[in-house]
């Protein structure tokens, strides 16, 4: 197997805690809110909720909770304003968010790499447990795809294969999809590679664009604005996207690599049950909007829109099977990196 190697340390997120899954876990049923239920659901809500986000403003799981935010508040008849608090993927904001009062008023839109790609990346002890959560509900399904600077000829993955130097691949950051996905696609496939880690998608796009590496694993809206500039070798998601029908998959090229996005929205752990129902119907509300459609549409997203408990089981299986194709392939993927 060729090997991988990082250009520079990751240690990314030495500044936070990362999220973790239990096979134990129960924090997403929405029947184990804590006691004072009624009297919470009763005042219910009291005044703004904040839902946190753990990226910049601008990218896609900020556009995709402002999108959500935008048509909830007619539901609940109260703003619900969009806080960035960006670092270590997430953890950060997941941190903070676990010393708020249980009470609704404060939520998170959670990435799954948070929980099942990060953890893998960072000493267990860093680790924070998803039972410290309550999870209301899926929202959304964004795939990665891999794409080429043009001038590399690059349009297959067999030419990456065949290529006589090493690769250049960029990441949206260490312990994400982005990372994982291409990494295991190049283990697997025997490249020879470098991954770049850049703060994102956009630092990454920009990069390929002006020729500083090679190709890019990035989400698909993040593609979108670059299409006449860039070209698409494959998905990693487990079908074809409905957005780029022409474009393989991994898996069709013969390679385990399958990785998607997913977010939900989460809220402290002890949050009442009659409140996450609240919480529940008022997203799901909003799923039905046309506007939230098509803000869907636009972004090249698929709805998740699945309830809490099956957030926690898909996630926790997803994290497992990450964690085992890491140790088939021998994939640096943390500090030892």
């Amino acid at each position: 197997m060729a090997p991988i190697r990082y250009t520079r340390r990751t240690a990314l997120l030495g500044a936070g805690a990362a999220l973790v899954l239990s096979l134990a876990a129960c924090g997403g049923n929405l029947g184990g809110g804590g006691s004072g239920g009624g009297q919470a659901a009763e005042t219910f809500p009291s005044g703004a909720i904040n839902l946190s986000v753990g990226q910049d403003p601008g990218g896609s799981t900020d556009l995709i909770a402002r999108a959500l935010a935008n048509v909830a508040t007619d539901d609940l008849g109260v703003p619900v304003p969009v806080v960035n608090t960006p670092g270590a993927n997430g953890a950060l904001a997941a941190q903070e968010l676990a010393t708020k009062a249980p009470d609704g008023q404060n939520l998170m839109v959670i990435n799954a790499s948070l929980v099942a790609i990060t953890p893998l990346a960072v000493p267990a002890n860093e680790a924070i447990d998803i039972r410290n959560y309550e999870v209301v509900t899926g929202i959304s399904q964004d795939d990665f795809i891999l794409v080429a600077n043009p001038a590399t000829g690059f349009r297959t993955v067999q030419d990456l294969v065949d290529a006589p130097r090493p690769i250049s691949y960029g990441t949206t950051g260490v312990g994400t999809g982005s990372q994982l996905s291409q990494a295991l696609l190049f283990s697997q496939a025997g490249i020879e590679g470098n991954a770049v880690p850049f703060d994102g998608a956009s630092p990454a796009m920009t990069a390929l664009l002006g020729g500083q590496i090679d190709v890019a694993g990035v989400q698909l809206g993040d593609a979108k604005s670059h299409l006449d500039s860039i070209t698409p070798i494959v998905v990693f998601s487990k079908e074809r996207s409905q957005y780029f029908p022409d474009v393989p998959t991994a898996v069709e090229a013969g390679f385990d690599s399958t990785v998607s996005q997913y977010r939900a929205v989460v809220a402290p752990k002890g949050t009442p049950a009659p409140v996450l129902d609240r919480l529940r119907r008022a997203f799901t509300a909003a799923f039905g909007s046309q506007e939230y459609k098509d803000f869907n549409t636009q972004r090249l997203l698929s709805p998740y829109e699945v309830d809490g408990a099956q957030v926690v089981s898909e996630w926790t299986a997803a994290r497992d099977r990450y964690q085992a194709l890491i140790d088939q392939y021998g994939i640096p993927f943390g500090d030892e990196g």
